[in-house]
């Protein structure tokens, strides 16, 4: 039809591609109008023109990183009315776990299945597990959400009683699927880890484990933590033999503690002996364990990031985990095979614990307990504590506050309490959408409406002509912040407060939440007042933060007096190896990185095939016992790994690479 004219026309050339619309997720969502032949440099370059600073660092649909910036992006399947993720922004580290049943005929596939879905809130990016029967260990992981990385085949080839996995979003490193965990390594004896948390002397970890002649393979500081406890295990070996004893195992803990700075909670499968799991010399980051008895001195055992895990994951009797205890700082536990007792170390005589609070204050979830505080609990004490201080900044103004809404979903504990203690009515004014992940980011007022919508919209009911203080758990950039208060005067409340359950964050994070730079922060060197005023609010109102401390130290005394590890509010860090020059060459790698890439990007004229023999990079394929795998399947991606057994034809490699092809008799 577009060549049809009318008399007296020239024919017109067709266009190159129609019009489409998409959008992108960050902190709000942006629309984006382009060809549908548009490539995925072009995406990058509207993105990064609208936001600035504030664009994200990677983008992804539909679990896959969009790699490959020349091709178009209809053969990562976007079209019109598709959604891109934008990766990079502010979310959990990750989540760790490990289940050990007694009963070696049984198997513990659904039960880690079952637990990444649980904390799948701590990481988005990818998931992994694997299992250890006998001598062999099988191996899952990929990009994307829990549910879309297992399917009811791998799942089936997961086979054995014991196994440990992990949800990922990468704090340190890329998104790249060699990156997704557990990693493995098969010397000695065959070592499996999933990390949660953040090394922050990895450059100089990096420069050690290059020098014990091992190869480094990702920019994850979870390989080097790998290859440093492999590497003290091997020197025992050498030293006493094959005979692998606890001692021999709480040595290579040792010397990884002393190594490694940083905040990091680690469970380490030993293939056909147990698994070992410990916590930095401060605690900075969780992780808890449960048991289930099951006769004869054997017991069932779970380890996780959060005791949510150990409070929902059963067998198929129906029989629940009890929690036993959080694994205390610089300890070590070894969960043998087979059910038998665990046993424990404390490796580093002068840990103490410095837990995260923002931990309390965002990323776990409310139904679970940290170092014996409820989280639930330390939310609602939160909001009271912010109702005080409101009633003190604003003595007169919080009296004209006509209801209290919550931002979905992590204020609501929070706005339920303050509402109370400000007597005042808690009413939901804001629905979302269930199905639509996290934030979002918009380019221009029409557009940023009807994109915030597409996540949130108003009970136009509770905001028409009230005086309305809004309740988020923290402020971060205050994009997503603006838009709320907009939305709030748009279904026409006659003023808009807005209060924060969290102090300023002010500084960035380095133990395992990605926090961005100080520069992308509001309330970095702003007032309340000049806060107030760019996101639109009519006033601002943060927690204090000795009142964000003593609203959880006052559900857990035994945490008075315990050094917390807030760095996002103060600028403290507690492993006291953070200064200006960190950040500064932190930067310097950042860009190095870009340029590096940039540099292969031109360079590069080969194009690995995934699992499927196409194009698909986000899944790793699974070991299948006396079967080789198929043709297509013999081209994986290297940034993929699989352990295959002997029989299949593939070597098996010491570090977390692809077997891209078979061995060579």
């Amino acid at each position: 039809h577009e060549l049809r004219t009318r008399p007296g026309e020239y024919p017109r050339r067709p266009r190159r591609g129609r019009e489409m619309q998409i959008f992108v997720r960050v902190d709000r969502t942006l629309t984006i109008e382009l060809r549908d032949d548009a490539t995925v440099d072009e995406l990058r370059a509207h993105v990064g023109a609208r936001l600035g600073l504030g664009a994200p660092e990677r983008l992804a649909h539909g679990g896959r990183p969009l790699a490959d910036g020349r091709r178009a992006l209809r053969e990562y399947g976007i079209s019109g009315g598709s959604t891109v993720n934008g990766l990079g922004r502010l979310r959990g580290g990750c989540a760790v776990m490990a289940v050990l049943l007694a009963d070696e005929s049984t198997h513990v596939n659904q039960m880690l299945f079952d637990a990444l879905t649980v904390l799948q809130h701590r990481g988005q990016d990818a998931a992994g597990m694997v299992t250890n029967m006998g001598k062999q260990l099988s191996l899952r992981k990929g990009n994307g959400l829990v549910a879309s990385v297992f399917s009811q085949e791998s799942m089936l080839q997961l086979r054995g009683s014991m196994g440990i996995g992990h949800c990922r979003y990468p704090t340190a490193g890329t998104s790249s699927c060699a990156e997704a965990q557990p990693l493995y390594t098969n010397f000695p004896y065959g070592l499996c880890i999933s990390h949660n948390g953040n090394l922050t002397n990895a450059s100089t970890l990096k420069g050690n484990v290059e020098g014990m002649c091992r190869h480094v393979n990702t920019d994850s500081d979870s390989e080097l933590l790998l290859n440093i406890f492999s590497e003290a295990l091997a020197k025992v070996r050498a030293e006493n033999g094959d005979d692998l004893d606890s001692d021999a195992i709480f040595y290579a803990c040792s010397s990884a503690f002393k190594k490694c700075i940083g905040g990091y909670a680690v469970a380490l499968l030993i293939n056909d002996v147990g698994v070992v799991v410990f916590r930095d010399p401060l605690g900075i980051r969780p992780l808890i364990f449960g048991m289930r008895e099951q006769g004869s001195g054997l017991a069932d055992f779970a380890i996780s990031s959060e005791s949510v895990v150990i409070d929902t994951i059963t067998c198929a009797s129906g029989d629940n985990f009890e929690i036993v205890r959080d694994v205390a700082p610089g300890e070590a536990i070894f969960f043998p095979k087979g059910g038998r007792p665990p046993i424990t170390r404390q490796c580093v005589p002068s840990a103490r614990l410095c837990p995260c609070l923002f931990e309390y204050v965002y990323f776990a979830r409310p139904d679970s307990v940290i170092d014996g505080v409820p989280v639930y609990e330390a939310r609602l004490q939160m909001g009271m504590k912010l109702a005080e201080r409101i009633k003190l900044l604003y003595p007169d103004s919080w009296q004209e506050i006509d209801v209290v809404v919550p931002v979905p979903d992590t204020a609501r504990t929070s706005a339920l309490s303050l509402a109370e203690a400000l007597d005042r009515p808690y009413r939901e004014g804001f629905i979302k959408n269930r199905y639509i992940a996290r934030t979002f980011i918009m380019p221009g007022q029409a557009a940023r409406k009807k994109g915030v919508r597409v996540k949130l919209n108003t009970i136009k009911c509770e905001f028409k002509g009230k005086n309305v203080l809004l309740v988020d758990d923290s402020i971060v950039r205050g994009t997503t912040s603006k838009e709320i208060v907009q939305m709030a005067r748009d279904a026409g409340a006659a003023n808009v407060f807005f209060c924060s359950a969290a102090p300023p964050v002010r500084f960035p994070n380095v133990y395992g939440i990605n926090i961005p730079t100080k520069r992308e922060l509001i309330a970095h060197g702003r007032e309340e007042s000049e806060i107030a005023g760019i996101i639109g609010a009519d006033w601002v109102a943060y927690q204090d933060l000795d009142d964000l401390k003593s609203a959880v130290q006052d559900i857990n005394p035994a945490l008075a007096g315990c050094t917390f590890e807030a760095s996002v509010f103060d600028g403290k860090y507690v492993t006291g190896d953070i200064g200006d020059e960190y950040f500064a060459s932190q930067a310097r790698r950042k860009q190095e990185k870009k340029e590096e890439a940039l540099a292969a990007k031109l360079s590069n004229s080969v194009t690995f095939l995934g699992a499927d023999g196409g194009g698909n990079q986000n899944a790793c394929n699974v070991r299948v016992a006396g079967t080789r795998p198929s043709a297509s399947a013999q081209q994986q991606s290297a940034e993929c790994d699989s352990l295959f057994n002997k029989t299949s034809g593939y070597s098996v490699k010491s570090n977390p690479v692809d077997n891209l092809a078979p061995s060579v008799n």
